[in-house]
């Protein structure tokens, strides 16, 4: 068959059953996208003669003699649509996986369409944005500007479009990504846009069918006489060491419970058995010839079950040292302690008391990119593998620690990557794909399908929390209890970190006297859960923050006011059951009193949306924070290189998926080094380019990786002021020397006379020198304090429990804001996902413990339909310890959104939702109930 592809006509014969996507990819078309497969995402989008299809739905062989454009070709030659020139100056990408499939749906798009968009654009998701950027890049495309959103001026949003460049392309500028006008046309690479994608083995697992078994026999004799097939391994060919698909810095933060394929099976879908074949399609056929024999074991998927010392034991190999509780060896993680004496004693002496329980659903992160990696021997033999991974240098250490080998024998790295948010600080993919490459000698692929990232990733942990208050008569805080238990899953992967996490900033928040945790992670045989952004506090932040607004309620204060009177202020200690706070917390600013007049003021003003007729309406709110970086130390190295032509090579080691770390790290060197734009290189997320590196989680991109680049390029300014003086022999004292030195764009100059880079380098290192390098780092031992508040104004039906959200406001204290515009987006994208998981998310298991809605088309990621502008405000703040005086403001945008959710329902309907989701059905049956059965004040 021929197909025009942008113009080229290409003779090509699909397989059989091929669809046009992967036909695409083939002929080098990786601005395609894969993230579902289904028809869901719209991440393959292309114009098939002219009209908008999911290339992964339509079989090859129909594009015969048929007319493709992709993302690249929307426009001729190197030019870009106007819809993709709008998305770059909209800031309407972060990870940018979605976003050539989007340019493709909205290329289609006319000023006829703009009154029904959230329909046209139904069939197109997006994970980080939000979507109120891809909808004002459209409108902007059709000439419809629209108004200014609330919050788009001050110290709100943004300061009008992107950057472009230029002197002002420093720190404090809504500067655009460097990779912007490639990321749009989709020229910019994730993990498996590369040559080396092409022609590896491709490696497919069987999964398990028990929730748990022991796995008696393997009979894998037909699959490996299937021709095509390279090795089938199993729990015989893989390593006896256990470890922890979690990464952290120190890798004993997390129980080494995991094998790479493992002789018994604790969940269903829990790899069993890999096949390595010369095709896809063999390696599936190879699947089905495997022979299990399994030995089935008791299971256990309810936690409170789960812990009780008679429950079936899911790792009874664990060592009695790691046990937390050994009458009860599925307790994984436990805090039972408190402070400030007997808290029943001060409830029971309070004026007033409230409580509930609240429960909070499994979420899947469903970033776009799923897990994949590729795996090759270098020509000296060293394991090289190429990951969609937040963590390149934890992995690489993990992956050395399993199979023996010396660290420096091995190398791992990332392109960019299609989304993150936690999930990929795991290692769920690069250890089988190293196991298959040392096995085979031959480069292998492994990428995970869209029901994999379901059933085989991790989720978000689903929490019981159950909170009582206790309070004087006007509302200070007197007494606060808290009871978690977090289900695990089959695996402990983050479970300890996630649980105490949980109980730290969401309780010391509040100054009250007396306080009581007590909180478990307990094992069970469901899917595992994992890291997920805000690590747990959401979770229990839903529980404190309603139990807040039930005391509100019950005391007739304004929830503003009540946070005014009982949240930590400027230098209080943070107590949650310690009677002294920890050692790395510190107050580098204090911005909650501003978030809280901030948000407060917006909601005051409204927005001008109406509720449909007979809907009620209801305001509610919450708060949070949450410190930046990971306790312990999160460390960073970076490098900066000055070149004889005056370039800027910058190295660092945290991994860009969406977080806008990398133009940060441009800015900051822009600020530092009085560079614009083309004359700056960043190179990153390699474990060959710096010395380490913990990655790019815990909000750390900015706070630590930032500060480690920011001292590099101090360092160098330095040295080129140095080395340009005993050029000219200026004996200034070097406290006047750097006074006296201009850094201009073509060299220093020192009185009248320039330095060119050229000169300095070889001044500096000799003849022949090439690049004039300085080195910088950072810990992460010292950690500040962002908040963050979010209020919204809701519309119930009581007819049929749906929810609509008519104003969402949230306020940030980021510190120094560092790019307004990528800020923005963050806070954006935090809330649309805090707006899904309260209102829509929630993976379901059935009766055997399996997944029953492992596909976008049955969970509910939302769409522009489903997500309001949310208005975003920042905090007049400069931080004493970020860069700049930055703080983190990745995570901690999602945690106080579902709790402001659920007290607006509440206030709406007069009943309180328990559990999360707050979904239709259970909002329709709340609204039939005749009082609040659940609150015990």
């Amino acid at each position: 068959m021929k197909i025009d592809v942008n113009g080229t006509v290409h003779d090509t014969a699909p397989r059989p059953g091929q669809c046009l996507r992967t036909l695409l990819r083939e002929h080098g078309h990786t601005e395609v996208k894969k993230g579902c497969d289904a028809g869901d995402c719209g991440a393959c989008a292309v114009l098939l003669d002219g009209s908008p299809v999911h290339s992964c739905v339509v079989p090859a062989p129909r594009a015969d003699g048929a007319r493709v454009t992709t993302a690249a070709g929307l426009a001729p030659g190197g030019e870009l649509h106007p819809v993709q020139e709008a998305l770059i100056e909209e800031f309407g990408f972060q990870c940018g996986f979605c976003t050539p499939g989007m340019s493709v749906t909205a290329s289609c798009l006319t000023a006829d369409d703009l009154p029904d968009l959230d329909r046209r654009l139904k069939g197109s998701l997006c994970r980080c944005t939000g979507y109120r950027p891809i909808r004002a890049a459209i409108r902007h495309a059709l000439g419809d500007g629209g108004a200014t959103p609330p919050g788009a001026d001050g110290r709100a949003a943004q300061e009008g479009g992107a950057d472009d460049g230029g002197p002002a392309a420093g720190v404090g500028r809504s500067v655009s990504p460097e990779p912007a006008r490639r990321v749009v046309q989709g020229r910019e690479p994730f993990t498996f846009d590369t040559p080396e994608a092409t022609g590896t083995l491709v490696l497919r697992v069987l999964g398990s069918r028990h929730a748990h078994a022991r796995i008696s026999a393997i009979d894998t004799a037909a699959a490996r006489a299937l021709p095509g097939v390279v090795a089938v391994l199993t729990h015989a060919d893989a390593p006896q060491k256990r470890f922890s698909t979690a990464r952290h810095e120190h890798r004993t933060d997390d129980p080494d419970d995991t094998r790479v394929l493992d002789d018994t099976v604790r969940f269903v879908g829990q790899r069993i058995a890999a096949v390595v074949a010369e095709t896809a399609e063999i390696a599936d056929a190879a699947l089905g010839l495997i022979d299990v024999t399994y030995s089935p074991l008791p299971s256990v998927l309810d936690p409170e079950e789960a812990r009780r010392p008679d429950a079936p034991v899911i790792h009874p190999d664990r060592p009695a040292e790691a046990l937390a509780d050994p009458d009860r060896p599925n307790v994984l993680g436990s805090l039972h302690a408190g402070i400030g004496g007997d808290v029943g004693a001060a409830l029971a002496a309070s004026a007033v008391t409230v409580g509930g329980t609240w429960h909070t659903g499994r979420v899947a992160h469903a970033q776009l990119e799923t897990h994949g990696a590729l795996g090759r021997l270098d020509d000296d033999g060293r394991l090289v593998i190429r990951s969609s991974t937040q963590v390149p240098f934890l992995t690489r250490a993990e992956i050395a620690h399993v199979f023996d080998l010396p660290t420096e024998r091995v190398r791992v790295y990332a392109a960019r990557v299609g989304g993150g948010f936690g999930g990929k600080q795991e290692m769920f993919v690069e250890d089988l794909v190293a196991l298959a490459v040392l096995t085979t000698g031959r480069p292998v692929s492994y990428e995970f399908s869209r029901t994999d990232e379901f059933r085989r990733a991790a989720l978000r942990h689903p929490f019981r929390v159950e909170v009582t208050l206790g309070a004087t008569a006007d509302g200070v805080l007197t007494a606060m209890q808290v009871d978690v238990l977090s289900n695990t899953g089959a695996y402990g992967n983050h479970g300890i970190g996630v649980l105490f996490h949980s109980v730290a900033e969401s309780i010391n928040v509040y100054r009250c006297a007396v306080k009581r945790v007590d909180a478990e992670s307990v094992y069970t045989n469901a899917v595992p859960s994992g890291a997920f952004r805000g690590y747990g506090l959401g979770q229990v932040i839903l529980g404190v923050e309603s139990a807040m607004d039930l005391l509100a309620q019950r005391l007739e204060i304004d929830p503003f006011e009540l946070r005014r009177r009982n949240a930590v202020r400027d230098g209080d200690p943070l107590l949650t059951v310690d009677d002294e706070p920890e050692p790395d917390l510190r107050w580098g600013s204090y911005g909650l009193d501003q978030c809280l007049d901030l948000a407060q003021d917006a909601l005051r003003r409204g927005n001008g949306v109406e509720a449909p007729a007979g809907w009620h309406v209801g305001e509610g709110m919450a708060i949070a924070f949450i410190a930046g970086a990971a306790p312990g130390g999160h460390h960073a190295h970076a490098s900066a290189s000055l070149r004889p032509d005056g370039t800027f090579a910058l190295s660092v080691g945290t991994a860009e998926f969406g977080n806008g770390t990398s133009t940060v790290h441009r800015q900051i060197a822009a600020s530092t080094l009085a560079a614009t734009p083309d004359r700056i290189e960043l190179r990153a997320s390699d474990t060959d380019l710096v010395e380490h590196d913990t990655g790019a989680f815990a909000s750390a991109g900015t706070v630590v990786a930032g500060k480690a680049l920011s001292r590099a390029c101090t360092a160098l300014r330095g040295l080129m002021v140095d080395v340009a003086r005993q050029v000219t022999d200026d004996g200034a004292p070097a406290a006047g020397a750097e006074a006296r030195a201009e850094l201009t764009a073509e060299g220093v100059r020192v009185g009248e006379r320039l330095v060119g880079f050229a000169e300095i380098v070889a001044a500096a290192g000799g003849p022949g020198h090439q690049e004039l390098t300085t080195h910088g780092s950072d810990d992460g031992k010292e950690r500040s304090l962002a908040f963050n508040v979010h209020a919204v104004r809701v519309a119930v039906d009581p007819d049929t429990g749906s929810v609509r959200v008519l104003q969402s406001v949230q306020a940030a204290d980021a510190g120094f804001v560092m790019n307004p515009a990528q800020c923005r987006g963050q806070v954006e994208g935090g809330a649309a996902q805090g707006l899904g998981s309260a209102l829509y998310e929630e993976v379901l298991l059935d009766e055997s413990g399996a997944v029953a809605n492992p596909a976008f088309r049955t969970y509910r990621v939302p769409q522009s339909a489903d997500v309001p502008d949310t208005e975003v405000y920042f905090a007049d703040t400069f931080d004493a310890i970020g860069p700049f005086g930055a703080k983190s403001m990745s995570e901690s945008p999602y945690n106080p959104v579902a709790p402001a959710v659920g007290n607006a329902i509440a206030r709406a309907i007069g009943r309180r939702p328990y559990r999360q989701p707050f979904t239709r059905e259970r909002v329709w049956r709340l609204a039939q109930e005749d009082a609040d059965i659940h609150a015990t004040g």
